[in-house]
């Protein structure tokens, strides 16, 4: 079996069970998930061993004050792997039990005797236990690569390590003498360091990073930034004490931005070894104070000056999750625009050939073809054929909207005389029985008003918005067509003295089959029009948009490049 993928189900969740595509996870019964951790030997494997060897390495190499190790992993790594593994009752007393044996059998094999090993195994447990609880209630989904969830989990690695560390001071006080505020402040430390680095670190890891040992340019990057941030820590913190300690920043900054949380969390384990390593040993830049004192300050330097940094890369992780997101609805959306411009083509053309033949119907009943007929029937043949032409010019105009939301429209540009435009489509209007009550003006302010556009959507759009200037503003008994330069564009401008629009109608303006509240009213209509007309004008390379307000007419402007 692939070992990368051993390692990468043994530290998945048990418990969670993942759906086919595009269901919900479920989670299993306590029970189960409670058997499908002890069928897992790896898992309690590695943690009864794990938690041996950070004990002996803790106690061997970092003791600070005689007792207290300045770093310590072991209830970091215990704490990952217990809310890794799964939950339940029995699961959590099996855990106990791991630990409870990998403590203690550290603790004996770093030559603590029974009474301090015992002391610090119950300490150990009780800070676990602690943090375990709180995590599952505070992070949720055990969610720590995102900025909330990151924020929740190093508060819990704050409060966790507090009444062990009271704890362990009063009794190491009365046990051996050992100084209480030294004993508090090296065991908080040292404990929620080890919570913050290992937890993160644990729990951000998920398959997707594992499968980065298969990818030879990322593995290549993430072995090259590891190699020249332990090489800056040597020469930071050993023997050399080279005073390069701003290089380290940097490269820690560069592995948030690479490799986001679970990057960060490694790096920062190199650095909290061989920063309070070294600095325990006498060397780096604190070589010159007491071991308590370079404890203390290799402990801060990791706590204030590069923790941080993982915020950073938590921000960072989540807004590629914000930008996944915005690129799977964009892509929603537009499988979604995509059926509906299908759906509205396929209904448009299939009502264009009926309604052609009730139009030759009617006619024909209206001429009096089918027989003789009396006023009131040529009346209503003529209502009947009114009434199929808009829909027949719906139609159109629906198949025209499918077309530009598809792209399918093409627009052929070229030097357009703008004044032109206007004239025909007043001349348009004139034929209308409508328009009779409303005089119909051309303004045409300067010369050679020439755009570069295609002149029969133009003529289209200018139509469009002049119908709506008639049908809506007739109540002014004037409608203006105006064409100016703009700069280097030409602004149509189509005026009524109309009822005007509120600042809440206009931002409905351009929304299909919006007519905003005049569905009712007896004003023609389906509010399709300044739909297309947008569409059409964004297809030119050119903007529209209104200027109103209630009372005082209405301005639709459309802006073109100029030819």
């Amino acid at each position: 079996m692939d070992p990368i993928m051993t390692m990468s189900r043994a530290l998945e969740r048990p418990e969670a069970v993942v759906e086919p595509s595009g269901m919900t996870p479920r989670t299993l019964p306590s029970s189960q998930a409670n058997a499908a951790f002890f069928r897992q030997p790896l898992l309690p494997i590695l943690t009864a061993v794990g938690v041996t060897v950070l004990v002996v390495l803790a106690v061997s190499f970092a003791r600070a004050n005689g007792v207290v190790a300045a770093l310590w992993g072991a209830s970091g790594l215990a704490l990952a792997l217990w809310l890794r593994g799964g939950r339940g009752l029995a699961y959590d007393c099996g855990f106990v039990v791991l630990i409870a044996a990998g403590v203690l059998a550290g603790e004996f094999l770093s030559g603590n005797g029974p009474a301090l090993a015992l002391l610090f195994t119950v300490a150990n447990l009780l800070e676990i236990a602690l943090a375990v609880v709180l995590t599952r209630r505070l992070v949720t989904g055990l969610h720590v690569d995102s900025v909330e969830g990151l924020a929740r989990f190093l508060t819990v690695c704050a409060i966790a390590p507090l009444p062990s560390a009271v704890f362990s001071a009063v009794a190491l006080n009365m046990m051996i003498g050992a100084d209480l505020l030294d004993s508090l402040r090296i065991w908080w430390s040292a404990h929620a360091l080890g919570f913050a680095v290992l937890g993160v670190f644990g729990l951000t890891l998920r398959r997707s990073h594992l499968n980065i040992l298969r990818e030879p340019v990322r593995l290549a990057e993430g072995v090259a930034l590891s190699g020249l941030i332990l090489s800056a820590c040597y020469a930071i913190f050993s023997q050399l004490s080279l005073p390069y300690g701003f290089l380290l920043l940097p490269l820690l900054v560069l592995m948030a931005v690479r490799f986001r949380v679970v990057g960060i969390a490694w790096a920062l384990m190199i650095v909290s070894v061989m920063a309070i390593g070294g600095t325990m040993a006498g060397n780096g830049p604190y070589h010159d104070f007491n071991a308590e004192q370079r404890a203390m300050l290799g402990q801060l330097l990791v706590l204030l000056g590069y923790m941080p940094i993982v915020m950073v890369a938590a921000l960072l992780e989540e807004r590629d999750r914000l930008t996944e997101r915005a690129r799977e609805g964009r892509a929603r959306a537009e499988r979604a625009s995509a059926a509906k411009s299908r759906l509205l083509a396929n209904v448009a053309h299939e009502i264009k050939s009926p309604i052609g033949g009730v139009i030759g119907i009617g006619e024909l009943w209206a001429g009096g073809h089918l027989g003789a007929v009396t006023p009131n029937q040529v009346e209503m043949a003529q209502m009947l054929v009114k009434t199929a032409r808009q829909v027949e010019a719906l139609t159109h105009d629906l198949l025209d909207v499918a077309r530009a939301e598809a792209g399918a429209v093409k627009v052929d540009l070229r030097p357009t005389d703008v004044a032109g435009v206007l004239e025909d489509v007043r001349r348009s209007l004139l034929l209308n029985p409508e328009t009779a009550a409303v005089k119909i003006d051309v303004v045409a302010a300067g010369d050679h008003l020439v755009a570069r556009a295609d002149s029969q959507r133009l003529t289209q759009v200018v139509g469009n918005l002049a119908n709506n200037a008639v049908k809506y503003g007739a109540s002014g008994g004037l409608v203006v067509l105006r064409a100016a330069w703009s700069g280097d564009r030409v602004r149509i401008e189509v005026v009524d003295r109309g009822p005007g629009l509120s600042e809440e109608k206009q931002a409905q303006l351009f929304e299909p089959f919006n007519r905003l509240g005049l569905e009712r009213s007896a004003i023609e209509g389906h509010g399709v029009g300044l739909t297309l007309a947008k569409r059409l004008v964004e297809l030119q390379g050119g903007e529209i948009g209104v200027i109103s307000a209630s009372g005082q007419g209405a301005t639709f402007w459309v802006e073109l490049p100029g030819a």
